[in-house]
């Protein structure tokens, strides 16, 4: 059904309700103001919310943040938890690329201190850091020890230097999650895998050198590491290949347990199973592994730019001070105990886009962070600007801790192409004072800041419906790209 077809009412400046209406068992709720409605009502989103709500065991709401834009059978920027008992988890509410998510680094350098080295540092990354498409690893893993990757997650990185102990409680789930059950993902997903750790892939990843342009809240800046100016490192990626063939196979086996099981659907993409069922149990192992998979690619890929920076600047690691923030996952499901009529519940939360947002005192909080709450990282286009949050209380009141992702695209890839005819990206950036590197126009001119949503209206959302609070903006400086 269009969304034209269906009731939506407006609650107040930044929410939107779908009631519930024909085979709906839980309402939708959209988290945008006006100006986003206006472009979310262009797409199949909005019947996507709808959709979701149709699922068996959703609990509360389908939800949306205001990044929502059309996705496999959930959109992305969806939330939906299910009840363990009654509920179904579905590979469409986690997407293909598995644990595709942000991490964010600080240094010891102002913004003035890259000014005669920014470009051979970009150029430099680029050519440490496997991109593109058909990227290869220089990992060379054997089937044997990439299942030990999968198993372990960041510790099995760690313990082979690729990054220190200290990392891992700046990671969510510590960068492991220990559900993981390598034996039950297919060989040819392993093969892919394994020609592609550490490597960024094309698309919308990226790792971006940036500065601190804005602070908006000084106690959470300073427990972050953030200050006005100071350099900082975004690396943007997910499970690549490997998480695209694990989402493939279970897609397969989804749509026969939809049978076996009953299961009525709006949405053929909505192929899912009962949490509990076989099936069920052996796709959430399977996505753990390439969970693992992700944050190890993640943590590769800053242990490369960290040697670039070192070398660059014949910096110390002492000196240099390139510490990880946080790392955020926003393609995941998860099992998560959040207040559900005002008692505790053991819930599977997906996350199609969409970013774990924990309050201060929370007790997934890191303990580092247990003063100010969850950093929520918010990458924007190539562009523009990103964002640091942190976690609320209203969050976990109203969207099982979950905040938006990132800006939401706007054009398709080719409508982006044909807005970038005739024109020289590059040479747009480089005004800006925006160096980039990338394979390819067709990437540059697919990734192009119109293709967007302004990340600063979708943040402005989170941060005025107070499921997240803004603590400062970054400002790119260089760029690479797949």
């Amino acid at each position: 059904m269009s969304a034209k077809r269906f009731e939506i009412r407006q609650i107040d400046d930044y929410r939107w309700e779908i009631p519930r209406q024909g085979k709906m068992r839980v309402p939708g709720k959209i988290f945008a103001d006006k100006s986003l409605m206006d472009d979310i009502y262009l797409d199949e989103s909005l019947n996507q919310v709808a959709n979701v709500a149709q699922l068996p065991g959703i609990i509360g709401e389908s939800l949306a943040m205001p990044d929502i834009h059309w996705g496999y059978g959930f959109p992305i920027g969806g939330v939906a938890a299910m009840d363990i008992k009654e509920g179904v988890i579905s590979p469409g509410g986690v997407g293909y690329d598995i644990n595709c998510g942000v991490r964010l680094l600080t240094t010891s350098l102002m913004k003035n201190d890259l000014r005669k080295k920014l470009r051979s540092i970009v150029g430099s990354l680029f050519e440490a850091i496997p991109s593109g498409v058909g990227s290869e690893s220089k990992l060379k893993l054997s089937i044997r020890e990439e299942k030990k990757l999968l198993e372990f997650g960041v510790k099995w990185a760690v313990d082979r230097g690729i990054g220190s102990e200290s990392d891992l409680e700046r990671i969510e789930e510590n960068g492991r999650l220990h559900s993981a059950e390598p034996d039950l993902v297919s060989r040819r997903a392993l093969e892919r895998g394994r020609a592609q750790i550490g490597t960024l892939g094309s698309g919308n990843h990226f790792v971006e050198i940036g500065y601190v342009g804005e602070i908006y809240d000084e106690k959470a800046a300073r427990a972050f590491g953030l200050v006005k100016d100071g350099v900082t490192v975004i690396i943007h990626t997910g499970s690549r290949g490997f998480g695209h063939q694990v989402c493939d196979d279970s897609i397969k086996m989804m749509q026969q347990s939809v049978r076996k099981y009953g299961i009525e659907l709006p949405d053929r993409q909505l192929a899912c199973a009962p949490i509990e069922s076989a099936e069920g149990r052996n796709y959430f192992a399977a996505m753990s592994a390439a969970a693992n998979f992700a944050w190890v690619n993640r943590q590769a890929i800053m242990h490369w730019t960290r040697q670039v920076f070192k070398k660059n600047l014949g910096m110390s690691e002492s000196e240099l001070r390139m510490n990880l923030v946080y790392d955020v996952c926003h393609n995941i499901a998860k099992f998560e105990t959040h207040k559900v009529r005002g008692q505790d519940k053991k819930v599977c939360v997906h996350r199609k886009g969409a970013t774990r947002a924990l309050p201060p005192g929370h007790p997934q909080t890191p303990a580092v962070y247990k003063g100010v709450g969850q950093p929520v990282l918010i990458p924007g286009d190539m562009g523009r600007y990103s964002y640091v949050l942190i976690g609320t209380e209203k969050s976990l009141e109203e969207t099982f801790g979950s905040s938006c992702h990132g800006a939401g695209r706007v054009l398709s890839r080719n409508q982006a192409i044909k807005a970038s005819k005739g024109r020289s990206i590059h040479r747009e950036l480089e005004k800006k004072g925006i160096i980039l590197q990338a394979h390819g126009k067709r990437t540059v001119y697919e990734e192009v800041s119109e293709a967007y949503k302004d990340v600063q209206d979708v943040v402005n959302v989170v941060h005025n419906a107070g499921i997240a609070k803004k603590v400062a903006r970054l400002i790119p400086l260089g760029v690479i790209k797949g």
